[in-house]
């Protein structure tokens, strides 16, 4: 239920992401060009031939498979760069304006290139309604097909679609709808109550019946949950998006490193309410933060112990996440 980010362009025997892998059994690591506070130093991936070795490694540790994840939205938001030795990319937002034929030929592209570097999922494509124009993190960088659900519906299918079609596992983000808010979680607190309409939940719809991961917005939304962020709420992962809308795929939690979790919630809060709110996989990409595999783990072992997270809880998520993976 765990995907973690790690410090290194390898996975040997000595390398800390090795052991998360060998001894505490993640699900799943998140791969990054850049250290966050260093955008000169490379994370996770150098170029073409380095990257394949690392999946390699990455995969070749235990026999069970391993999510090997990365933000290959296009754009701005391309931790592969053509810089580095990787195909060129364009935005959402220019790619709805250049038409079908030529978005499915580029997301051919980005889903092989993805698979033949050993990456499987890619959390993408985003269904954000472009709607806040003062938005720094969706609608400034470009990120979203447009701001009606027709046109970011029909061009999120195509990507997920060739992604699929190359063992590529797409995630569907942000739920419940992050394009009219105007802050930037990664940063802190949040708040769509006033701005959010029924209208961004659209997409998701739409896209439902072929779906196989969602990823949860860090976003505070009065009218759904008076208490809690989506990536923290019951109301809104299990009654909204479980119950409602009738989704049983795999739901993914944001970053929970980022401001508007961090900054208001310990790890073993954040964690409880997460997994209790129906998120199967949490997320620590160790971009923002320094949180060491087994320590989330003891955190969890102690709550499901104490029971505040039931065991069933566990299992039902575990169940999700093996489903998943019968599909790469």
């Amino acid at each position: 239920m765990l995907i973690v980010g790690f410090d290194t362009l390898k996975a040997d025997k000595e390398d800390y992401i090795y052991k998360c892998i060998k001894e505490y059994k993640v699900g799943g690591v998140i791969l990054f060009d850049k250290f966050y506070n260093d955008r000169e130093k490379a994370k996770n991936i150098k170029n073409p031939a380095q990257l394949k070795k690392l999946t390699t490694e990455l995969q070749n540790i235990n026999k069970e498979k391993l999510l090997i994840s990365i933000d290959q939205e296009g754009g701005r938001i391309a931790r592969l760069k053509q810089e580095d030795g990787f195909s060129k990319t364009l935005s959402a937002k220019g790619l709805a304006s250049l038409g079908e034929e030529t978005s499915r030929k580029h997301y051919t592209s980005i889903a092989s290139e993805l698979q033949n570097l050993g990456v499987n999922v890619d959390f993408a494509p985003l269904v954000d309604l472009g709607l806040n124009k003062e938005s720094d993190v969706i609608y400034k960088l470009d990120r979203a097909y447009g701001d009606d659900a027709e046109t970011v519906s029909k061009y999120a299918e195509i990507f997920m679609d060739e992604l699929a079609n190359h063992k590529v596992i797409s995630c569907l983000k942000h739920f419940p709808g992050h394009g009219s808010a105007k802050g930037d979680s990664h940063e802190g607190f949040v708040d769509a109550t006033t701005t959010w309409s029924e209208l961004e939940l659209e997409p998701y719809k739409k896209l439902l019946y072929k779906t196989k991961m969602i990823m949860t917005a860090h976003v505070f939304n009065k009218n759904l949950d008076d208490k809690y962020p989506a990536t923290l709420s019951y109301n809104t992962n299990t009654k909204l998006l479980r119950e409602k809308l009738g989704y049983d795929g795999v739901i993914i939690g944001d970053d929970l490193q980022m401001g508007a979790i961090k900054e208001h919630y310990s790890n073993e809060e954040a964690l409880k309410l997460s997994i209790n709110s129906g998120v199967d996989l949490v997320m620590y990409c160790n971009q923002l933060g320094d949180d060491k595999a087994e320590d989330i783990i003891d955190i969890i072992y102690k709550l499901v112990i104490n029971g505040e997270i039931a065991q069933e809880r566990i299992e039902e998520s575990n169940k999700r996440i093996d489903r998943l993976l019968s599909e790469i």
